[in-house]
């Protein structure tokens, strides 16, 4: 089983790193003043779906620069831009004015800052978890299925190392934790059973293993949240489980740091 989990892993990262089949689309670099549904309309493709397809959460908050996969399309088209990017007016400067000092009496009633906002810790702490968000994209995946964690991150499990294990009910419907794309579903990886890799933007990956069923096909387009496959159990063994990963390229995270 152990030779099995481990030729089975790498066939896996074999697969993230180049997928079973090129994706057919093209990559728009969004421009100043263009919107997601002007892109949308553009490429004729619903501006909710592009959404989905990129992991954009909120639309009006779509950045310059970013690239978005349109699905579908053959070549990159001109798309005209709709929003105002005239910049606003920075206020003048005010003239400064001569601060009188207070007075003895004044400056006793004045009150010192609270020490966990006058203390240099709290700025520390701070810029700390800014930076932990980068790293763990907490908010953008959701627990493909809630259950009893049997096999915590790092452990040897029927999985190997990379992933966790959820207790699951036999059939029990297992959901996309992020909108992307399938990029495997089938059983020609050993020792995983039924299994679905989704790709999501940024370069996110997520695995799901041990299926007693997959509803998806290599190829399609899903939602966060859809139903993608019924729960099973690993091949030759009782007790219905879902093996589940989260990868950033070829990186394994733990997936409880990147789930609500």
């Amino acid at each position: 089983m152990g030779n099995l989990v481990k030729a089975g892993s790498l066939v896996i990262w074999l697969v993230l790193l180049f997928g079973c089949s090129p994706p057919r689309g093209v990559y728009h670099t969004v421009q100043p003043g263009q919107t997601l549904y002007r892109i949308g309309q553009t490429y004729n493709i619903d501006a909710d779906y592009l959404a989905r397809v990129n992991a954009i959460y909120d639309p009006s908050q779509l950045k310059v620069g970013k690239r978005l996969f349109i699905p579908g399309a053959s070549r990159r088209r001109f798309v005209p831009a709709t929003a105002s990017t005239a910049s606003v007016p920075q206020p003048k400067a005010p003239i400064s004015k001569p601060v009188s000092q207070p007075s003895s009496s004044a400056k006793a009633n004045v009150k010192p800052l609270p020490s966990r906002l006058s203390g240099s810790s709290s700025a520390e702490k701070y810029s700390t978890i800014k930076k932990n968000d980068k790293k763990t994209p907490s908010g953008n995946f959701i627990w493909p299925v809630h259950g009893k964690l049997l096999k915590p991150f790092g452990q040897q499990g029927y999985g190997g190392r990379k992933g966790i294990e959820i207790e699951v009910n036999h059939g029990q419907n297992i959901v996309a934790a992020a909108a992307g794309r399938v990029t495997y579903s089938d059983d020609g990886i050993g020792g995983y059973g039924n299994l679905i890799i989704l790709k999501h933007a940024d370069d996110y990956y997520t695995v799901y293993g041990f299926n007693k069923k997959n509803l998806v096909s290599t190829g399609a387009y899903v939602s966060k949240g859809e139903r993608i496959a019924l729960g099973g159990a690993p091949p030759g063994c009782e007790g219905s489980r879902l093996h589940f990963e989260i990868r950033h390229g070829k990186n394994a995270l733990n997936p409880v740091n990147c789930l609500p």
